[in-house]
């Protein structure tokens, strides 16, 4: 059976008639003969969506018991043995009730394709879920529903609703989209003309996306090689030199003579591409071309310019910008007698793809990075030493034959000549080969002990004989390096997956990575010096010290670097001076222009420098993940005062107005001179006004203290208290004979700030009071008024409030410390949901733990554990400890003890 095909109406935004024209597509479809149902569709209290669904065929949608109420799910078995030829079923992202086949209605969908089924159906933007947190920031909206980008990437056909956001508020505004009473939220929130745009804007940049598959897969299906101009794309081969920043600004430049378009860099990896390539530059051009926009890629190939164009085809790229050679002029003569260079090639096989060649500082000087050939001095000495030694051995080897022939003597130094490239690589090698030749034209050629060439065939033997000498060198050589970097390769990449590994698993990934520089590149000292305002370890003029491990240079030491020239290298000693320390030979590589890595013991070979420029785009990474992170922080702490000060503007718009109205009518009650009160009813009106001054001055008072607690000041007076000093003066405000105090007589003093701790009981006594309504309340100490725990490991004096209201769900205990949380469910209950919260944050703020437990028999039982006193205060004599007025009550509160995750009943 052929499977079914899916259409998906895709939207920007609820409202913009994804619904609607999925039904007008099954109308047009039934027209047709098509044999169409609604499988499940919601019209969303719309009339017009309901007319619609009104002359289509619909199957009854299944009723499943969910936590005490029924939910409606599409009736997936019923659609199946229904079998029509296309099935309308709306919103495709939905979760599934527990208890139905699949969790997801995407699920469901799936099956009916499998079963033949053409399906029609619907997903906002906002669902997909690569942009399920992109929407988020926008609207402030988190989605619980979404559904995988593949899915709805793999429908036959995506048609995208699309309508102006000045129109979709318009609709709103007339109540087609919500009812009446919840327009003036809906566009005051979601529906803001900034949020309508950015969404439809992802919508269509998503959807472009998809297009661009659907293009390329059509081209590659069918072969297509020429470039199709759809949309322009800018392809910039980077080599990995220090010239890639120039071509990608350039790159970018051209790009913006155009409305709109893509900037992709390549770099195109060789075999040998890891001798070329700078590590360090390639991580700044990737960071700069994501900075741009664009977009970075790496591709292997043996041919630079051949793969480049191959990449440029594959991604229908419209102009390509490479870089004139670096090579001097004698490597650029030779390089075009042998068909040219990279960019040379690039425009001459590009077709119908423009080129743009730029020109750099570093063009044509041969500054380009090379090929490495050092094996070693002393390898290469000896390759010397042997090429002119091994042939004279070899000839009085020959020697002890009476009649050497040519071709035997030609063999034997062959094989020296062989033997000195295995040595000391090529250059010996060709040495090695001349002087070959040359003892055995004077010792072994007719006429012996002269150097000419009396018979031709002798003549062009020797010719053959150094020329396989040469080319045996060649290849020899090439693989002993080719052995050698690849030996080197698995060492520096064996380092860097150590490096790796560790940056993950380390708290402090640049503490580490230079902990490891030290082994592996047997060094005394490595340190991270970043430009920036002064700091407390200071080295030249406007650097500072980051981070560093083993022996580093302090303030006023020697040994540090100079980096007014801005060049990596590596530089002597400074050690010169009178009463510095002596850090020895320091190496410096520049990772970014505002970081510089510094190594001190010894001066590093050229071979460990390139691993060294992998530990500094290690190093940058590490540093900007801790960017991020501190980012990540800040965010947070604003976000975190943000959602405070508005749920403080919230508190303000709403129950501070109700006791200020309350206020307001009694007075003015008072003030009407041509009406006249009975005494109880003036009594009646002046108790209104006293019960809305003490409810506002209670909620002025929680949110003045929840502010202090969210913001830094100084710490708690604390001191040694006694509960019974407290309590009495937190009671002051409860009913007489509301609260039952039971505390044994020989409770020990604690540690804290009576003013702070009077407000903590008042708060939590305050909070049963009000829900547990005509339940008895205790105040009741422990047991010698010590706790069973300790607090950081110190013996702690506890209190417990018990009530036998209804009490709190487990679940929901940690949500009831949190700011500007009440019980909805408890009726007739007045605040701004900050007593508990502040309660808990002056208990923390002492050292102390508040604790919520179950009271047996059901209620709440909230703990207070303070640490237990271990003397007196150091800035008086023993004596009572004074209550600090609440006024003063956080003014010297250190630091915010307010946590994020905390939660608050009231």
């Amino acid at each position: 059976m052929a499977r079914g095909t899916l259409r998906i109406f895709l939207g920007a935004a609820p409202g913009v008639g994804k619904t609607y024209e999925m039904l007008e597509e099954a109308h047009r479809l039934a027209n047709r003969g098509e044999d169409v149902v609604i499988a499940f569709a919601l019209d969303h209290g719309r009339a017009e969506t309901r007319a619609l669904m009104a002359g289509l065929e619909t199957i009854p949608p299944r009723r499943l018991p969910y936590r005490g109420t029924e939910f409606e799910e599409m009736d997936l078995d019923g659609v199946l043995h229904r079998a029509p030829a296309t099935a309308v079923v709306d919103e495709y992202a939905h979760s599934n009730v527990p208890g139905s086949r699949h969790g997801k209605r995407w699920e469901d969908v799936d099956e009916l394709l499998n079963a033949g089924i053409n399906v029609l159906s619907t997903v906002n933007i906002q669902h997909l879920a690569s942009l399920g947190d992109v929407v988020g920031t926008i609207t402030e909206v988190r989605q619980a529903e979404t559904v995988p980008d593949e899915v709805v990437r793999r429908a036959d056909q995506i048609h995208l609703v699309d309508i102006s956001p000045e129109l979709l508020r318009q609709r709103l505004g007339e109540g087609k989209i919500y009812a009446p009473d919840k327009v003036d939220a809906a566009l005051a929130n979601y529906f803001r003309l900034g949020n309508l745009t950015a969404l439809r804007e992802l919508a269509l940049l998503w959807l472009a996306d998809r297009v661009d598959e659907g293009l390329a897969r059509y081209r590659a299906d069918n072969d297509i090689q020429a470039t199709w101009p759809a949309r322009e794309r800018v392809v910039i081969g980077l080599t990995g030199g220090p010239e890639g920043e120039i071509l990608i600004r350039r790159g970018a430049r051209i790009l913006n003579r155009v409305n709109g378009g893509d900037l992709l860099a390549v770099h195109v990896r060789a075999a040998d591409g890891v001798v070329h390539e700078s590590p360090q530059s390639l991580e700044a051009q990737r960071r700069l071309i994501q900075d741009l926009g664009g977009s970075y890629h790496i591709v292997a190939g043996e041919d630079p310019a051949a793969a480049l164009l191959d990449f440029a085809r594959s991604v229908n790229a419209t102009q390509i910008v490479v870089g004139i050679s670096r090579r001097g002029k004698f490597a650029g003569t030779v390089g075009g007698l042998l068909g040219g260079g990279i960019g040379t090639r690039v425009v001459r096989d590009s077709g119908d793809i423009d080129v743009h060649m730029v020109s750099h500082p570093l063009g044509g000087r041969g500054a380009g990075p090379r090929r490495e050939r050092d094996l070693g001095r002393v390898r290469v000495t000896v390759g010397f030493i042997l090429a002119a030694v091994l042939p004279v051995v070899l000839q009085l080897l020959l020697a002890l034959d009476p009649d050497p022939g040519v071709s035997t003597a030609i063999l034997v130094q062959l094989t020296g000549s062989v033997t000195v490239a295995l040595v000391g690589g090529l250059w010996p090698a060709v040495l090695a080969a001349l002087w070959s030749s040359l003892l055995v034209n004077y010792f072994s050629t007719p006429p012996v002990g002269t150097l000419t060439i009396s018979d031709p065939h002798n003549f062009f033997s020797l010719l053959v004989f150094v020329g396989v000498s040469a080319a045996v060198a060649v290849v020899v050589d090439l693989s002993a390096r080719r052995s050698k970097e690849a030996s080197r390769a698995r060492a520096e990449a064996t380092t860097l997956s150590d490096l790796t590994r560790g940056a993950v698993r380390s708290e402090d990934g640049v503490k580490d990575l230079l902990q490891q520089a030290l082994d592996v590149f047997s060094v005394r000292g490595a340190a991270l010096y970043g430009s920036g305002p002064d700091g407390n370890e200071r080295t030249t003029a406007g650097w500072r010290l980051v981070a560093g491990a083993g022996e580093v240079p302090g303030p006023g030491e020697t040994g540090i670097p100079d980096f007014g020239s801005g060049n990596a290298g590596t530089r002597g000693s400074g050690a010169g001076n009178s009463g510095a320390a002596d850090f020895g030979t320091e190496t410096t590589e520049n990772i970014d222009p505002a970081t510089r890595l510094v190594l001190f013991g010894r001066a590093l070979p050229a071979g460990d420098r390139r691993l060294l420029a992998a530990f500094g785009v290690h190093l940058a990474a590490q540093l900007e993940r801790q960017q991020l992170a501190d980012s990540r922080r800040e965010v947070l702490r604003l976000a975190e005062g943000n959602t405070m000060r508005t749920s403080i503007l919230r508190a303000v718009s709403h129950d501070l107005r109700t006791p200020l109205a309350g206020i307001k009518l009694s007075v003015g009650m008072l003030l009407q001179k041509d009406r006249h009160y009975a005494p109880e009813q003036e009594h009646e009106l002046l108790q209104t006004i006293d019960e809305c001054s003490d409810r506002l001055d209670l909620l002025v008072g929680n949110l003045l203290d929840m502010s202090r607690l969210s913001s830094p000041g100084a710490e708690p007076l604390l001191r040694p208290v006694r509960w019974s000093e407290v309590i009495p003066s937190a009671l002051r405000s409860v009913p007489a004979g509301r609260v039952r105090v039971e505390l044994p007589p020989n409770m020990p003093e604690i540690e804290a700030d009576p003013g702070m701790l009077e407000r903590v009981i008042a708060n939590v006594v305050e909070n049963a009071v009000k829900y547990a309504p005509g339940s008895d309340i205790a105040v009741v100490g422990g047991a010698g008024g010590l706790s069973n725990t300790t607090l950081k490991g110190q013996p702690a004096g506890e209190i417990s409030i018990i009530d036998h209201g209804q009490g709190v769900p487990a679940e929901r205990v940690v949500e009831m410390f949190r700011p500007f949380q009440r019980l909805d469910d408890i009726p007739q209950t007045t605040g701004v949901g900050l007593g508990l919260a502040v309660a808990k944050g002056f208990t923390e703020a002492m050292g102390g733990t508040l604790t919520a437990e179950e009271t047996p028999g059901g209620g709440l039982t909230m703990v207070i554990r303070l640490p237990l006193s271990t003397g007196f205060p150091d800035d008086g004599p023993r004596g009572q400890a004074p209550v600090v007025p609440q006024s003063f009550l956080a003014r010297r509160i250190h630091q915010a003890p307010f946590q994020a995750s905390t939660a608050d009943q009231q």
